[in-house]
C-alpha cells in the first residue's frame, strides 16, 4: 500500500470515529432529560474526537516511519544485492557502503552455516611446533581451523583448542575423510575417530578429500554415493553443521547429485592467480556450492610474481594479502597456511582496501602459475 493510499484509509477511519461520536452522543441525549446526561454526551463526542485524532497521529507517524525504513532497506539491498556479511560494526544506514568497500568477513553456505572468509590451514603446520602453531593461530585471531585425517594433526588440534580456553562454539572446525576411508562403515569410523582426536562430538565441516583413491577403481561411483548417505545421516543427527567436497570437479559431482538427497554445501580446491578453474567455478555457481580456496598463495610462487609485487607496493600491502584479498574479493573463501605470527596476522588483515574490477579482471586472466601439479583424475591416494 503506498503512503498516499494510508493517508486516504486514515483520514476514512477518522471521519467514521466521529461519526459514532455523535450518534453516540444522540442516543444517550434522548435517553434522558436530566443536564448531566447532555453534558455526558457532549464529553463522550470530544473524547472520540480526540482518541480519533489520537489514532490518525499514531497512525500517520507509524506509517511515516514504515516508509522510511522500507526506503532505507531498499537503499541497502541494492548496494549489498548479495546479503553479504562483515564484522557488524557498520550503522544500517552505511551497511552497503562498507561491505562493497572492505569486503565480506563472512560466507554463508547454502543451509545458513557462516564460514569465515578466512581460515587457517594447518597441513603440515604443526610439524616443527605442534600445538603451538595452533595456539597461536588462535592469539593471531583466527577461529577456523582446517585440517583432515591425512594431516596426522587432529589431536594435537584438539589439545590446542582445549588449552586454549577457547569456547567450542567460537571456533568453526573442518575435517576431511581419506579416500581409502570411502564406503559407509569406514566413513563412520573414520568421522568418529576424527571426532575423538579433536576432542568434541561434532564437527562444522566435514569434507570427502578425494572422489577416488585410484584411477583404476571402477567402484568409485557407488563408494562415493554410499559414504554421501552417511554423510547426510550425521547431518541430519547434527553431528556435521555443513558437509561437502575436496578437489571435486564437475564430472566427480554429477553422479554424486543424482543420488544426493542433500546436496554438497561447498568443494574445497585449489584455487590462486594463475589457476582459477573457470570452469569449475562456474559449474559451481550455477550448482549453488562454495568454492573455497587451498593453496590461495600458488605455493608462494606467486608472492615473487612481478604482477603482484607491482600491485603489493601499490597499495602498501604484502604480495600474501593482494591474493587473499584478490580471493575474498571474487566470493571465495581462503585457507592460507603460515608459520610465524606475523604471517598469521597479516593474512587475517585483508579487509580494508579493495582490489579495482581492472585489477580483479587482470589478474583472473594470468596464465598458469604456481599450479601444485595435483589433479584429481591423475592422483594415486592408495
Amino acid at each position: 500500500m503506498s503512503e498516499i493510499n494510508i493517508s486516504e484509509a486514515i483520514d476514512g477511519a477518522i471521519s467514521k470515529v466521529g461519526e459514532l461520536g455523535a450518534k453516540a452522543g444522540e442516543a444517550i441525549k434522548e435517553f434522558g432529560e436530566r443536564e448531566s446526561v447532555g453534558k455526558l454526551a457532549e464529553g463522550v463526542k470530544v473524547g472520540a474526537k480526540t482518541a480519533a485524532g489520537g489514532i490518525a497521529k499514531g497512525a500517520k507517524i507509524a506509517a511515516g516511519g514504515i516508509a522510511e525504513g522500507t526506503r532505507e532497506a531498499s537503499g541497502i539491498i541494492r548496494s549489498n544485492p548479495e546479503g553479504e556479511e562483515n564484522d557488524g560494526s557498520s550503522k544500517a544506514g552505511t551497511k552497503g557502503k562498507a561491505m562493497a568497500k572492505t569486503g565480506r568477513k563472512f560466507f554463508s553456505l547454502r543451509n545458513g552455516a557462516q564460514i569465515p572468509a578466512v581460515g587457517f590451514g594447518s597441513y603440515l603446520a604443526t610439524e616443527k611446533n605442534g600445538k603451538q602453531t595452533i595456539l597461536d593461530a588462535f592469539d593471531a585471531g583466527y577461529r577456523y581451523i582446517d585440517t583432515a585425517s591425512f594431516y596426522e594433526n587432529e589431536a594435537e588440534i584438539g589439545e590446542a583448542i582445549k588449552e586454549s580456553g577457547i569456547r567450542r562454539e567460537e571456533i568453526f572446525l573442518c575435517s576431511k575423510v581419506w579416500p581409502t576411508m570411502l564406503g559407509a562403515d569406514k566413513l563412520r569410523e573414520s568421522f568418529e575417530a576424527s571426532c575423538d582426536k579433536l576432542g568434541t562430538n561434532y564437527l562444522n565441516m566435514f569434507l570427502i578429500h578425494w572422489p577416488k583413491v585410484s584411477q583404476s577403481d571402477e567402484q568409485w561411483v557407488e563408494k562415493l554415493r554410499e559414504s554421501w548417505r552417511v554423510m547426510e545421516e550425521l547431518y541430519k543427527a547434527g553431528r556435521i553443521r555443513a558437509i561437502g567436497l575436496s578437489n571435486f570437479l564437475p564430472h566427480h559431482i554429477r553422479p554424486l547429485l543424482e543420488s544426493a538427497r542433500i546436496r554438497p554445501m561447498l568443494d574445497q580446491l585449489e584455487l590462486h592467480v594463475g589457476y582459477m578453474q573457470e570452469f569449475t567455478l562456474k559449474y559451481l555457481k550455477q550448482e549453488k556450492i562454495m568454492a573455497q580456496a587451498w593453496s590461495p598463495l600458488g605455493r608462494a610462487v606467486l608472492l615473487k610474481d612481478e604482477r603482484v609485487v607491482k600491485l603489493a607496493e601499490k597499495y602498501g600491502r604484502s604480495e600474501a594479502q593482494i591474493l587473499l584479498r584478490f580471493l575474498v574479493q571474487r566470493g571465495i573463501p581462503v585457507i592460507p597456511k603460515a608459520s610465524s605470527p606475523e604471517r598469521m596476522k597479516e593474512n587475517l588483515d585483508i579487509f580494508d582496501f579493495a582490489l579495482t574490477d581492472d585489477e580483479i579482471s587482470y589478474l583472473s586472466c594470468v596464465t598458469e602459475t604456481g599450479w601444485s601439479g595435483e589433479h584429481p583424475d591423475l592422483e594415486e591416494k592408495g
